[in-house]
Order: C-alpha cells, then structure tokens, then sequence
C-alpha cells in the first residue's frame, strides 16, 4: 500500500527535490522498488480501491505539513519493520520530516514503552540507544558501575523461548508481562515456561503468567510509586505517588536494587531521582534530564543534550544522526501463513474499546456490563455461506490449536478474514496464533493467522458450558 502511493508520489512529479537533494541520499533505489507498485496492482493485493491510494497519495505530498501516525497494525507482521521503513520513505520523499506537522509517530501499544526502550530494556542497545557493540560505550560503563558488564547480546523474547526449550535458558524473572496469555502459539510458550528451572513473576495481579511462577514478587502501581513515564512524542513526565503501596509491596526500581545487592552488585538508590541522574551521566540524549528539571516545566522532549537545553519539540530540523537520511526500497513479501483448503479463513488479533492488554486491570471493573468476552467477528457473506448465525459458538482450529468463541456477524471485517481480541483467558485465542515475527524486530506477527471455522455442536456442550451460554450476555460493538 504505501509503495503504491510511493509509486504515484513519482509518477506524478510530487517529489520534494530540494528536500532530497540536500538531506538525503538512496532515491534511485527506492524508486527502482515502488515503479512497478501501481495502484491498480496494489489494489489487488491491498483491497484498498486505486483510486483512494492515488488520493491519499496526492494528499500527503501535497498538504504543506503531513504527518504519520501508525499503531500495531504496521508493526505486528512477518515484515512489519519494511512497513516503518516504507512509511520514512514517503516522508523523505515528500520532504514531511524535521518540520512542525510532519514527521512519523509510532502509537506505541503500552504506557511508557517508549520509556521502557529508552532505558535500554531493548537486548541490543544501552540507555538512549547507544550501541551495544560499540567497545568505548561499554567501557564507560565499566567505569560507571565499577566492574565489567555482560559482552554478549541479549535475546528477545521468542529467542528466550526456543532456549527454555533447549535447555539453554535456566531461570527468568518477568515484570508486569503476561506471556501466558498474550504471546502467539500459547501451547509453546507454556511449555517453555514449565521447563525453566525457576520463574520469578512480578506483577499487581495473579496472571496467567504468575500461575507458573516458582516465586511471585506482588508489584506496585503507577499510584504507588514516584518515577517518569515517556510517550509517543518523546516527552518524558513526572509520575508522583498519591498512596503509599500495601505492607511489604516495594516499587520496581527498588525490587530490583535490593536483589541486585543481595547478588553482590550494591544499588543503593534512595529515590529513582538518583537513578535518572545516572543515566543523564551515561546517555547523552538525557544529559540534560532530572527530577528538579521536570517540575516546571511539567514534561521535557528528548534529546537534552545539557542542563540548560529546553527539550526538542522537533527531530531532525537540520540534519539527522548519520547526518543525511537513506532512502531503503523494500518489496511487497506475503505473511508467514496464506490461506489454504485445510485453513481459508486469515485471523487477526488485536483490542477493543472497553479492555486493555490481557484484561487484567479492566476486567476487574465494572466495564465487564458491557463486554464479558472474547467473541468472532465474521463477515456477513461467509456467516450466511456457512450457516452460521449470532452469537451461535464456533471452533476455530488452526495447525497450532483450537478455540471456541461466540459469533458475531459483522461488516467491520473483509470476506475471508477474522476478528477477535485477547482480553480473556478463557477463550485461549492466542494457542491459535503462529510463531512468525518480523526478522527484525521479532514482533509476533499477530495480525495474520490462517484457520479454519466449524461449528459446535449442542451434543459437545457440557452443562457447565450452558450454563455459561445462558448467562453470556454479548454485546457486539460496531
């Protein structure tokens, strides 16, 4: 899709030239990539109609100030990492980067994710995204904390995974992630769980993560706990405690500073002010970042170079790191999984309005009224082909699993495809999902699964299972 509007972008003569003359470098190659991407092409691959890719398209190049938003939906695919890459290509082609109104915004999917992959929770990068492999980094952080940190890469989450599996990955300690619910092909994940020898979980709920814990350390909430959190436009906010958490319930910081010292590695922070003074000493993108700073004003965008900077409202106003930006061509590459006979039907997993992640938190409020469950979201015409009515159960199986859910028929999805969401851990939608992930990033490719659809039978329904029936109330949101 956005190689097609690339494809008009060029066709049409709506490239910034000056903009790409000065700052950038690459475009024939990007151009070699998006010539054969027409619009009538892209609509037979997309859906989207020609006509509304070549008006999106003029639109964009032309407005004086456009800008990019883009949430999972980009992301949580096989080649989710060429989609970003194709959305920078047609702000670097349009000139909309480095100016107010422009630029490209990641919705990021949790609270503070953004603070989290500041910080350098990310395995190949130190805070402020400092390369790990650069030698001089790590020795200044030798010197910091005053012996030799880790030489080799960390893993990602679905390389932790085939380890636990292998034998190769012993103990982990989790903090406020519930994997047993929320990450693809549930039936290896849980299994890789079980294998590991010992599991610390740390969260403010009993997950389906913390059920496999050898130990369960109780987490404190934002309420409870003083610190910063960073949004999807780099501004870095104050956080204060309003109440004080329950007996024996410490905040994260000091969870992890008080194991790390009982480990022979002494953190004797007092307050998570000192922690973001140490990393200001260590990043030079929050060199200029405290606690006192963010008083007033209230929030600070990164970089802050120095104490005396006031924050950047805008990135690469006059040059980027490497100093002129590269165009990269990517091609269009199918999913992990297509459509076949044995599964015809692609699903796609994501949220809904009234529940957030795993539900954990909002399945504990009154919302419950309005949404009780996981539930299929089919287009009319398959429904009315394969006999299936509302709120009827059916069995998706796909080659990993099986789960059953309750039906609804609606035009929020294509033909062919499938929706439902997470939220539930009764309707075990993830043991369905594949294991693809973007090569990359490793983000699971939760928007493509390919299944198959059957009915439930009245015969297979225990009288628990009807009793629950009777007692679901489906309320279906369009």
């Amino acid at each position: 899709l956005l190689s097609g509007m690339g494809h008009v972008i060029v066709s049409e003569g709506l490239l910034d030239k000056a903009f790409i003359e000065a700052r950038t470098e690459g475009l024939t190659d990007w151009i070699e990539t998006v010539k054969t991407c027409t619009p009538a092409l892209t609509e037979t691959i997309t859906g989207v109609p020609a006509q509304l890719i070549i008006d999106a398209a003029r639109r964009y190049a032309k407005s004086g100030a456009s800008m990019c938003a883009h949430g999972l939906g980009v992301t949580e695919h096989r080649w989710g990492s060429h989609g970003v890459i194709a959305l920078c290509n047609l702000a670097l082609a349009t000139g909309n980067i480095g100016r107010p109104g422009t630029g490209i915004n990641p919705l990021r999917g949790q609270n503070n994710v953004q603070g989290a992959s500041d910080m350098g929770c990310l395995p190949t990068y130190f805070a402020g995204y400092q390369n790990f492999d650069d030698p001089t980094l790590a020795a200044k952080h030798d010197a910091i904390t005053g012996r030799p940190l880790p030489r080799q890469r960390g893993m990602k989450t679905p390389d932790m995974w085939d380890a636990a599996l292998e034998g190769k990955l012993k103990g982990l300690w989790i903090i406020g992630y519930d994997v047993a619910q929320t990450d693809p092909n549930l039936k290896k994940v849980r299994e890789a769980l079980r294998r590991l020898e010992f599991l610390v979980v740390q969260d403010l709920f009993m997950t389906e993560t913390a059920q496999f814990a050898h130990l369960v350390i109780p987490g404190a909430s934002f309420l409870e706990k003083d610190g910063t959190f960073t949004n999807l436009e780099r501004r870095v906010q104050r956080i204060r405690k309003v109440v004080d958490p329950p007996s024996g319930v410490w905040p994260d910081w000091q969870v992890v500073s008080q194991v790390s010292t009982r480990m022979g590695y002494p953190m004797t922070y007092a307050h998570p002010s000192q922690i973001m003074d140490e990393v200001a000493g260590l990043a030079p993108l929050f060199a200029g970042l405290s606690f006192d700073r963010l008083e007033s004003p209230d929030s600070l965008q990164w970089p802050i170079p120095s104490a005396d900077h006031p924050g950047t409202a805008v990135m690469h106003v006059d040059r980027f790191p490497k100093g002129k930006a590269r165009f990269v061509g990517v091609e269009y590459l199918p999913p992990g999984e297509s459509p076949s006979e044995a599964y015809p039907f692609v699903l796609i997993t994501g949220r809904i309005l009234q529940h957030y992640g795993c539900g954990a938190q909002t399945r504990r409020t009154d919302i419950m009224r309005v949404v009780d469950a996981d539930v299929l979201e089919m287009h009319p015409e398959d429904a009315a082909r394969m006999g299936f009515h509302d709120r009827e159960l059916v069995r998706l199986i796909s080659a990993r699993g099986e789960a059953v859910l309750p039906l609804a028929v609606s035009e929020r999805v294509q033909p062919g495809q499938l929706f439902t969401s997470f939220h539930f851990p009764a309707s075990e939608v993830n043991v369905l999902l594949s294991s693809s992930a973007d090569e990359s990033s490793q983000c699971p490719e939760y928007k493509v699964s390919t299944v198959r659809v059957e009915r439930v039978e009245q015969d297979e329904l225990d009288s628990e299972d009807e009793a629950e029936l009777r007692q679901m109330e489906i309320r279906l949101i369009t």
